[in-house]
């Protein structure tokens, strides 16, 4: 028997005679929020439990040390025609003490359940009855139990009750649906039958807990552990073991806003549990070391090795041997004394590009790799700078230096002696700048996010790299035979390389684009390929024909509309999402929240959708998540629903179908006035067609 359980059933037995003496102190009653409710609606029914000041309840899962069947439980005997939905819990308080932490219910709670009407019964009085029973403890615990009743008619007229108050109040206490920007990943490897699971979530508040729900296969302790965090994110450790079943996909439960404050809010999630791997990457803020190092300064040499195999380096690398060694005459020495210079050329070269990566640092105020990485800004800049490499390794556009410069720097390079040798390494530095190889753009983005120091030391390796050939062969001439001969070869090598570049952004462009939003993938990838048509443009038109000043308009236009209209218009990207308004709080439609809804008072507007509709995409945009019409639903309190029908949902075909239509998009406006039909608006939206139906919808 595991240790827990041991601890449990020890704990039952010691408090077996608690539960056999005592009386409970706990007063309960029954709440209606209508006296009379027409058949076929829906009305809210409110356990109310008054406990005495130190006593506390048990929410739905208690945790380890409440242990299992303390929680509070409610059976309903109800009229043919009337049935009880699922609990809805309110967001419980932690309970410390010695022996652990419990999730507890202080003073009153009101327990929400749904009471469905079907509609055929028969108008009248009816008798709701229901036996609650519960557990309470203060230094001990005492089972109660009580059986509750209230009356209710069934009429043509719905009648609120003066209970409604309190029952709307106690909605306002229950958890909300889950919030964007929260992720689950393990932490390392299992240690026996526990295993650390990390929980980062984006949010304002200054501290959070998770509130797991209960699970027969999985135990999660009740303790949590707050790891450091930046960028407006908190991490929260768990511990869980696993029994026979293994290891869960996925955990759910609340994640809790500021939990031991009274205005505490909880957040419904069920998150997917990513592995080991993914939450180093995503969760967890790795610290400089000679380790993260030392691959990054053996990446930055073979970039800068792989650089001299370019097209726009190799070509002349055995051509300024050969001057060199014209230049010495036969005296080995004074080719190696140019070679070193040429090496020197090539170093410094490197330092004054170190100089303005540091300049670069120093406005980004960057510091730290997986710190940068937790930034959406600068991995949406990396991903598009990325895209652009790979772009100039397949040919379709070029990177040019200015003509004066590279002018400038030719004609230093044509003078003999130590200078000549000098410049025709600043030289080669300039020519290589624009062949990134793969290896080199892995380790000069490490180097952008780390102190000056390192960033320094990568630049410098990949200068190294670039002499590094160079240099060897000047003091050895005769191996210049072993130099591959350049050829078409040399092209095909620099597009193979663009393919890495491609398979980096990609990466990058994965755990990015989904926290710009619902619809962050669509808008970012429609953003780069307008960045990639610009590039096109740009290349095809403004490099290689007479047509320069039209085909630069077009490509400028082209990343305007592009940076202007999806990464500051659709994504606002430069927002973080914990500071982003959501546009409206979508529900998940069914058919029971639109009743629901209605009963409440509300109109409701439904939108049928999917994530592979284009229309539906195109009438969210302009007609409804827009400025007046979102204020239009606020001002008239609409109740918003949304039906994805992007995979198959036999109840959303049904309904499209009970509509006329055979697929999305489907937008319904329901009036307040339950008698009256839903109206169907049309395929292709404007703003004015849906303000008018929410008008309608309000009357």
């Amino acid at each position: 028997m595991k240790l827990r359980q041991l601890f449990r059933l020890l704990l039952a037995l010691s408090l077996a005679p608690c539960m056999a003496w005592g009386q409970a102190r706990t007063q309960v009653r029954l709440l209606l929020d209508q006296t009379t409710v027409k058949p076929g609606q829906t009305l809210m029914a409110a356990v109310e439990m008054q406990t005495p000041a130190g006593w506390h309840t048990y929410w739905r899962n208690p945790s380890e040390v409440g242990g299992p069947g303390t929680a509070t439980k409610i059976v309903w005997t109800l009229p043919t025609g009337i049935t009880a939905g699922e609990i809805q819990w309110p967001v419980p308080s932690k309970l410390s003490d010695q022996a652990g932490d419990t999730h507890v219910y202080l003073g009153t709670v009101r327990l929400l359940v749904p009471l469905n009407v079907a509609g055929d019964v028969k108008p009248g009085p009816q008798e709701l009855k229901a036996r609650v029973s519960w557990l309470e403890c203060e230094t001990e615990c005492i089972p109660g139990k009580s059986s509750v009743t209230a009356s209710l008619t069934i009429g043509d007229e719905p009648q609120a009750s003066w209970e409604a108050a309190p029952i709307t109040a106690a909605r306002s206490l229950l958890p909300s649906s889950a919030p964007q920007h929260a992720i689950a990943a393990w932490e390392g490897e299992a240690t026996g039958d526990q295993r650390a699971l990390l929980l980062e979530w984006q949010t304002e508040a200054k501290a959070a807990d998770f509130f797991p729900y209960e699970n027969k296969a999985v135990e999660i302790g009740s303790k949590t552990e707050v790891l450091p965090s930046n960028g407006g994110k908190l991490r929260l450790r768990k511990l869980i073991s696993k029994t026979d079943a293994g290891w869960p996909m996925k955990v759910t439960g609340l994640l809790v806003a500021n939990p031991a404050s009274p205005e505490r809010k909880g957040y419904e999630v069920t998150l997917p549990i990513s592995d080991a791997l993914m939450a180093t990457a995503a969760a967890k803020v790795e610290p400089f070391s000679l380790v993260s190092l030392l691959p990054m300064l053996g990446f930055a040499f073979v970039g800068g090795l792989i650089l001299n195999i370019m097209p726009c380096v190799l070509p002349v690398l055995a051509l300024k041997i050969l001057g060199f060694v014209r230049q010495a005459g036969n005296n080995p020495g004074q080719v190696r004394h140019l070679g070193l210079m040429y090496g020197a050329g090539v170093l410094t070269s490197f330092l004054i590009l170190a100089g303005v990566a540091l300049a670069v640092q120093a406005a980004g105020g960057v510091a730290g790799w997986s710190t940068a990485f937790q930034n959406p800004q600068f991995r949406v800049i990396m991903c598009v700078l990325l895209v652009l490499v790979a772009l100039n390794l397949f040919g379709v556009f070029e990177v040019n230096l200015g003509g004066g410069a590279l002018g400038a720097a030719g004609d230093l390079s044509t003078k003999e002696g130590a200078s000549g040798a000098f410049f025709n390494g600043v030289l080669a530095a300039v020519l290589a700048t624009p062949c990134t190889a793969p290896f080199l753009a892995t380790a000069v983005t490490f180097a952008f996010t780390q102190p000056p120091p390192v960033l320094l030391a990568i630049f410098l390796t990949v200068g190294l790299g670039l002499a590094t050939p160079f240099v060897v062969l000047c003091w050895q001439p005769a191996w210049l035979k072993l130099l591959p001969k350049p050829g078409a070869w040399m092209l095909r090598f620099k597009v193979a390389m663009g393919f890495p570049m491609l398979g980096t952004a990609i990466w990058i462009f994965w755990f990015t684009a989904n926290r710009l939003g619902q619809s962050g993938v669509l808008w970012l990838g429609l953003f780069l390929v307008i960045l990639a048509a610009a590039a096109w443009v740009w290349g095809e038109f403004a490099q290689r024909s007479d047509h320069r000043g039209a085909a630069v308009g077009i490509a400028l236009a082209l990343l305007a509309a592009g940076y202007f209209g999806i990464l500051e218009g659709e994504l606002d990207w430069r927002t973080p999402q914990s500071k982003k308004k959501p546009k409206l709080d979508w529900q998940i439609w069914s058919a029971s929240a639109v009743s629901q809804a209605r009963m409440e008072g509300h109109p409701v507007l439904v939108d049928f959708t999917a994530d592979n509709c284009a229309n539906c995409k195109f009438n969210k945009a302009t007609s409804i998540e827009i400025g007046s019409t979102i204020a239009k639903i606020e001002d008239h309190k609409i109740t918003t629903l949304a039906g994805d029908f992007t995979d198959a949902d036999p109840a959303i075909a049904a309904e499209l179908q009970k509509h006329g239509r055979r697929g999305v998009p489907l937008v319904l406006v329901y009036s307040r006035d339950p008698s009256k039909p839903p109206r169907a608006l049309p395929t292709v939206l404007t703003p004015t067609i849906v303000q008018e139906a929410l008008d309608w919808a309000s009357q």
